[in-house]
């Protein structure tokens, strides 16, 4: 407490209240992927086998295989990480008590059991089609398919989701952002590049039909995928225009579905001088969308500064996307949110006004000056006065709880 008191002194002088900081960090939701802990493997295949340009490396011991070992991992990270929390669930994740059905048929009901849990941890839920890893994305190619059956499936799944969403957002009190990632595309270069995409253009327009209450539609816009480096249906200036001309539905913005010297940090105010939301996922790309686990890295300081200086807290709805095999899976779960959290924490604590007034006069030698002060600020000691108050491990202690739940329960599964 004395560490906090003096450091929040030391922010008062740049005109930062750090109390109202904590307020406003403690209720912005960031949503966690349920697949980091079983790396995306879901509950339909034996196997866990993945396809359309998915993959996932590593095979570190205690891996969830049933839905009550995942939910129990994830009740571990959830203890660890301090403020407001989503669940994001992909459609492969859901839970049969009985006779399966494939992806076209699912029904809220082969969901009711993750809302029962996310009502126990007082958790939101977030959803994904699963238009990967299937018999009928064996190909890679979905909602963009020439076979009609074939992409009528793709529809149906779609819309399906959709209704998933819905019941999660009715069921949990919240918005369900209901996110579409397709992985179509090519591995050499396409003899027809328009014709796909008028193809996922109807598919979209049939998925997209209905207005259904609480949900937030999105789609998820990547360079390639692998096996399919030469065309991607769903480009990023197809989605970026069908948003656009679509009412309703968002462009979803993941920072490692870019070029390695594009960052997002810079497309959020782009995005947010037109759309009044922006979804985002968060990821650490490694020269490309290697999905690795999100790290207090510049780019992720960048990311939060845009979402606090342009007034989108309440505009970017914050999502986590990474699945590494090779580590502790809970730990990379903490690691990422945490991660996430401290930035936006250390955003929160920036005199942003105060900085945009001195470029607005042109005096960039004070600005450099003083945004190079702020680096140097204790905000670690904010952080830790608010785990602290969150009732969450510092950052000296959780890893302890870590190491235990490892010993006590990852390394007895087969």
């Amino acid at each position: 407490m004395e560490r906090y008191e003096s450091a929040s002194t030391k922010y008062k002088k740049l005109g930062i209240d750090t109390e109202q900081v904590l307020e406003t960090l403690k209720n912005i939701p960031v949503s966690i992927h349920c697949w980091q802990g079983d790396d995306v493997t879901g509950f339909e295949a034996a196997d866990g086998s993945l396809t359309g340009g998915i993959q996932a490396t590593g095979n570190y011991p205690g891996k969830a295989r049933t839905p009550e070992e995942l939910m129990a991992d994830l009740e571990k990270a959830l203890s660890l990480i301090p403020g407001k929390k989503k669940i994001n669930l992909h459609a492969c994740y859901a839970i049969f008590d009985g006779e399966k059905v494939d992806r076209d048929a699912l029904e809220p009901k082969h969901f009711a059991k993750w809302v029962e849990w996310a009502k126990k941890n007082h958790v939101g839920l977030d959803f994904n089609p699963t238009y990967f890893s299937h018999p009928k994305a064996a190909d890679s190619l979905t909602l963009s398919h020439p076979d009609d059956e074939i992409r009528a499936f793709w529809v149906r799944h779609g819309i399906a989701c959709r209704k998933i969403a819905a019941y999660f957002a009715k069921e949990l009190g919240c918005e369900s952002v209901c996110n579409s990632w397709i992985p179509d595309g090519y591995k050499e270069i396409p003899a027809d590049r328009l014709g796909p995409r008028l193809r996922l253009k109807d598919s979209l327009d049939q998925i997209f039909a209905e207005k259904l209450p609480g949900v937030v539609d999105c789609v998820e816009s990547k360079v390639f995928g692998i096996g399919l480096e030469a065309y991607t249906v769903g480009s990023s200036e197809f989605y970026l225009t069908y948003a656009a001309t679509h009412p309703g539905v968002y462009n979803l913005l993941d920072n490692g579905h870019y070029h390695p010297t594009e960052v997002i940090s810079d497309k959020l105010p782009a995005l947010l001088a037109f759309y009044d939301r922006i979804p985002l996922h968060v990821t650490r790309p490694m020269r490309w969308d290697s999905d690795h686990v999100v790290l207090l890295d510049d780019e992720l300081k960048e990311i939060a500064k845009e979402i606090v200086r342009c007034d989108g807290l309440e505009k970017v709805m914050i999502g986590l996307d990474y699945f590494d095999a090779s580590i502790n899976r809970v730990s990379a779960w903490v690691v990422g949110t945490r991660n996430m959290q401290k930035a936006l924490l250390a955003a929160l604590l920036e005199p942003h006004a105060h900085f945009k007034a001195l470029q607005d006069e042109g005096n960039f030698t004070r600005l450099m000056a003083e945004r190079e002060a702020v680096k140097v600020y204790p905000f670690g000691d904010i952080w830790d006065e608010y785990c602290a108050r969150q009732g969450v491990a510092n950052e000296d202690d959780w890893f302890a709880e870590i190491e235990t739940y490892e010993k006590e329960i990852l390394s007895k599964r087969g």
